[in-house]
């Protein structure tokens, strides 16, 4: 067994029960991280149960692990459990065989590809607005999973999930429930034993298995090859690529990752927008200007650009990934520290995203904020809402696209109020999510 030089690991909190930091980070894991990194610095070292843990809050070291040393670092353990539910998918898998099928699906995410995605973004935005009366109250969380999940089967698998989508939603809800553990020494053993959540689990996981079996088979029943998705998972099997197996694991994890994160990333723009009237008449007035009451186009999308502002602002707040996790495969020094093998890194795009040293007035919702950036973005590590490095999200401009899309679509017929008094709270789970989702009143505007 390798002995560790303490003299040359990063300082951190040592508390006298060995699983205190589990429990403070389980309670409250963003309040957690934020007291350590204030407490001990930008690089933090402390144990969780049996699990060595390193905390990186400096752009810089976390560019360190998502790109300069990325190929010492996988995902390893920290998605262990994420495997039970997505198999050997594109958010879970590692090495040569990651980059295989990245190669076979990076395609359908092409520039070129967003195209023939935006007409159907448009259009399931078109038929939620339908469904809505004056004053109606609404979850807004749970309109924009509907509206993301027909957005996302249309443009990925050509047929309509909408109607599917409360269900699938709340397999999903069974399915975060036990992700929640995740943390937990030993989580992967939760799923050998009979209890309530690991049961919610393997049901939740077989409803989600049957859809996209299902649609699996109706492709294949009707041959289509119009290069969406789908398309190219299906070719590639013919070409003695993936199994049946192989391809409901990326399809899973596409859907799943396409239409959660971008209908959280919504839902908190609406909350913020709904907060700062400002904002909200700024909104109405380039979208009056630039669209004159007709639905977007990919065209309009670089001429909306205080709309595009604010959709960025919104996931600095509130990004869709808010930790990410790496686990070291051999040792490795980073800002002068020494780190064994197996060491878990943790990076916060939270806490960089609320750090004033890298965003001016970091709690405050501005989009001007981003009008003096170069291309509009901020530099890289300092603003990473979908991950960085070779491992970040495949699908984001796909989200780029489609936040644009909806919230030009909707803001510019209708008004969104938080219905008084309902509490906004963070569930922290795999992605940040109103607690007690979020109540809001539509207004068409005059």
């Amino acid at each position: 067994m390798k002995v560790i030089d303490k003299s040359k690991l990063p300082p951190g909190p040592k508390p006298k029960i060995s699983l205190m930091n589990l429990l403070r980070f389980r309670k409250d894991s963003l309040g957690f991280l934020k007291d350590i990194s204030k407490e001990f610095g930008d690089i933090v070292h402390f144990r969780m149960g049996p699990l060595r843990v390193l905390l990186l809050n400096h752009p810089e070291y976390i560019k360190e692990v998502l790109s300069t040393q990325q190929s010492n670092f996988v995902k390893g353990r920290p998605l262990e459990m994420a495997k039970e539910l997505l198999g050997e998918g594109l958010l879970t898998s590692e090495g040569e065989f990651h980059k295989r099928q990245s190669r076979v699906i990076q395609p359908a995410f092409h520039r070129k590809m967003m195209g023939s995605y935006a007409p159907a973004m448009t259009e399931y935005a078109a038929r939620l607005m339908e469904s809505w009366e004056e004053g109606k109250s609404v979850d807004m969380m749970q309109e924009m999973i509907k509206m993301s999940t027909g957005i996302a089967g249309k443009t990925m698998f050509n047929v309509d999930m909408e109607e599917e989508a409360p269900e699938i939603n709340k397999a999903l809800d069974s399915v975060m429930s036990l992700f929640d553990r995740v943390s937990l020494p030993f989580a992967e053993f939760l799923l050998k034993l009979p209890l309530p959540g690991t049961i919610r689990f393997f049901r939740a996981k077989s409803r989600l298995d049957e859809t996209i079996y299902r649609i699996i088979e109706e492709r294949k029943r009707s041959r289509l090859n119009n290069g969406d998705l789908l398309s190219l998972l299906l070719q590639d099997q013919e070409e003695g690529g993936m199994s049946d197996e192989q391809i409901r694991d990326e399809a899973l994890t596409l859907l799943l990752t396409a239409f959660d994160t971008t209908s959280l990333a919504l839902t908190w723009t609406w909350y913020l927008i709904s907060q700062h009237p400002q904002v909200e008449a700024e909104l109405h007035e380039e979208l009056d200007r630039v669209l004159k009451g007709r639905m977007p186009t990919l065209e309009d999308v670089t001429l909306l650009k205080f709309t595009r502002m604010v959709f960025s602002e919104a996931m600095r707040l509130y990004p869709p990934i808010y930790i990410i996790a790496r686990q070291a495969v051999h040792d490795f020094s980073i800002g002068g520290y020494e780190l064994p093998a197996d060491t878990i890194v943790l990076m916060c795009p939270y806490l960089i995203h609320h750090d004033s040293r890298f965003h001016s007035k970091p709690e405050i919702f501005n989009p001007h904020n981003w009008e003096d950036r170069p291309g509009g973005q901020h530099p890289r590590y300092e603003y990473f809402p979908f991950s960085e490095g070779p491992r970040a999200c495949i699908g984001q401009h796909y989200a780029w696209l489609e936040g644009v899309m909806v919230l030009a679509s909707i803001a510019q017929s209708w008004k969104v109020k938080l219905v008084p008094d309902h509490p906004v709270e963070i569930a922290q789970l795999l992605n940040l999510r109103p607690k007690h989702g979020m109540k809001m009143q539509v207004f068409r505007r005059k």
